[in-house]
């Protein structure tokens, strides 16, 4: 997702901008640029590639100026080099955006009959041609916009610089999130508070179809019927301090390592130690007795998240769940009906996909959810009830310690839904909730296998496909595990239940094929063993992960065995993510990919 920033400021702005947009990095990007306003005049740099190269230019070319907007770009429309680089120009106007204008063809169409020289060959160009053009008819930059912004159809948020207005910033927002920053005698705009996070923690969040006029005095807020609003100011939890590596190589190694901690964090929020039981006051707005089914929607790892919650809501409250990729529910037309709640996961809260699904249940009355890891989104905002996750940031494109804490969330309310429907005795609830509590210190004994996964990974390197699988609630990890491989390394992974080994995945083993089984010593263990069995007469490569019981009962099937520590059966999925992803996490560093910003790839997808 293409990261957004804009200063008015009372010092050099260049440097600022470079440095928020730093912070961004973590969305995934592919070019960045910077444009200020140097003498009251509109100067900007741009690069292909990574930061680095930005600043490189700016230590050559350097730009002066107090105020300007700065860009990183994840091409959607157009290769990602520089020509195609934001902030992109017409006139007296300079344009970043985030997001899709849809009807960009058409609005191209209009400007070029009217004269305009199409530059680039992306959507954005043509918002700053329009806004232009209503300048050159004589409008203020103010009405300039506000003439504009209806016709734009799709997603985007906007930030609009204009020659010669060193102090005035314009920004929109439509599907994508922008949030204002408020300073002393300075304003900010940007694309989350990660990005505000160096110069305030106020921070007011435009709501959907907002549009903001910005000066150093202050922000006025306009809504889509261009009706002043008031919207809430609120002071971000978000510091700057929070986005450093540490002491290791990537961020990604970073959060693996912070899970026993985050994972703390995040139960301590739900449940009651002395009580044996989940306290959980927001779930209190949910009758899980009165309901019918559980609906969940979520995108890539946080589907996965959704997956092994069904198996737990299923298990422990006897409540039926459906369970859909995002981007497949908002266009099936899904019947929503009476005893319904829909639950939506996602680690940014501004999923498109996701966001679009809740906005389809919530037109059709249905109480809506959210399991997020940043309570000032939009679905958290949109949601009637939220479950905050508190992973603190994470940078990493991949996701991992987001991913955990979300099982730690949906595990929680799925103890609570049981007692309340009865399906859970208070014993067993409270044999549940201890399992839960010594997540943090097994999550510690999993780290500790990470010398011996950093062995594996390099011969896994020279793999071309892998294979995980897994039953149960593994079996949704296997997924998960094949996701993050593909992610990190490009080594082409599938994951499957490991019952359906018989009915087709086995015409792919041979000795070449590295075969990850996630099995910890439960009550089908033998039904893995036995499809690892089917894989040894093969030839193929076994990776097994699990417990000194299963790898006893194994018998030595594996090339490879990953000992963990003994897990009860509902924190299994939490505990064994950690050595799945240090698995892709070692692979990649072997292959030498950008483990923390993988090609092609975004920390958050706010565009279909």
């Amino acid at each position: 997702m293409c990261g957004i920033i804009g200063i008015l400021g009372n010092s050099e702005v260049a440097p600022r901008l470079v440095d928020a947009l730093k912070r961004l990095e973590y969305r995934g990007y592919d070019s960045a640029g910077v444009a200020t306003l140097e003498d009251g005049h509109l100067t900007r740099r741009r690069a292909a590639g990574k930061l680095k190269n930005l600043e490189a230019l700016l230590e050559q070319s350097p730009i002066r100026g107090t105020s300007g907007v700065g860009h990183t770009r994840w091409a959607t429309h157009g290769a990602p080099n520089v020509v195609n680089a934001h902030p992109h120009t017409s006139g007296r106007v300079a344009v970043v955006h985030n997001g899709i204008i849809e009807n960009y063809l058409e609005l191209r169409e209009d400007v070029v009959r009217a004269g305009a020289q199409i530059a680039t060959d992306t959507d954005t160009e043509v918002v700053a041609h329009l806004i232009n053009r209503e300048l050159e008819a004589g409008k203020a930059p103010r009405d300039a916009v506000a003439t504009v912004l209806p016709r734009l159809k799709g997603a985007f948020a906007l930030a609009i610089t204009f020659d010669g207005y060193e102090d005035l910033l314009i920004g929109a927002r439509k599907g994508s999130p922008l949030a204002v920053g408020h300073g002393e005698g300075e304003m900010f705009l940007g694309s989350d508070a990660i990005a505000l996070s160096p110069f305030t923690d106020r921070i007011t969040y435009l709501e959907e179809g907002d549009w903001v006029v910005l000066t150093r005095e202050g922000a006025t807020i306009y809504d889509a019927e261009n009706h002043i609003a008031e919207r809430p100011e609120s002071v971000s939890s978000v510091t700057a301090a929070l986005m450093d590596k540490g002491n290791y190589r990537h961020f990604m190694a970073k959060e693996i390592h912070e899970q026993p901690e985050v994972l703390g964090h995040t139960l301590s929020r739900y449940l009651d130690y002395a009580k044996k039981s989940v306290s959980l006051p927001a779930a209190e707005k949910v009758d899980f007795r009165s309901l019918n089914r559980i609906l969940i929607s979520a995108c890539g790892t946080a589907y996965y998240a959704g997956l092994v919650a069904k198996y737990w809501f299923e298990k422990y409250a006897r409540l039926p769940v459906e369970i859909d990729i995002a981007s497949e529910f908002r266009y099936r037309e899904t019947p929503v009906i009476d005893g319904d709640f829909a639950l939506f996961i996602s680690q940014s809260g501004e999923t498109a996909d996701t966001l679009a699904s809740l906005r389809y249940c919530k037109a059709n009355a249905a109480k809506i959810g959210a399991v997020v890891n940043v309570p000032e989104s939009t679905i958290a905002r949109e949601a009637d009830v939220t479950f905050a996750t508190i992973a603190g940031p994470e940078i990493g494109v991949a996701s991992t310690k987001a991913f955990t804490c979300q099982l730690a969330v949906l595990a929680c309310l799925a103890i609570h839904a049981g007692r309340q429907r009865g399906t859970l005795s208070e014993a067993a609830a409270a044999a549940l909730v201890d399992d839960l509590a010594a997540v943090p210190s097994l999550a510690v004994q999993a780290l500790n296998c990470e010398t011996q996964i950093e062995k594996l990974s390099q011969p896994l390197s020279r793999a071309s496909n892998a294979l995980y699988l897994g039953r149960g609630t593994n079996f949704p990890l296997a997924m998960e595990g094949a996701l993050k491989l593909k992610e990190l390394s490009y080594i082409h992974a599938e994951g499957y239940a490991a019952g359906e080994l018989k009915h087709g995945p086995i015409a792919l083993i041979d000795e070449n094929l590295p075969v990850f089984v996630i099995a910890p010593h439960d009550a089908i263990f033998e039904k893995t063993l036995s499809n690892m069995q089917e894989v040894a007469a093969r030839g193929g490569r076994i990776i097994l992960i699990t417990d000194a019981a299963g790898d006893h009962e194994s018998g030595g099937v594996a090339g490879d065995t990953v000992i963990m520590p003994n897990v009860p059966d509902l924190v299994a999925p939490i505990i064994y993510a950690l050595p799945v992803q240090m698995i892709s996490y070692h692979t990649a560093v072997f292959m030498g990919t950008d483990v923390d910003q993988p090609r092609n790839l975004a920390k958050s997808v706010t565009v279909e």
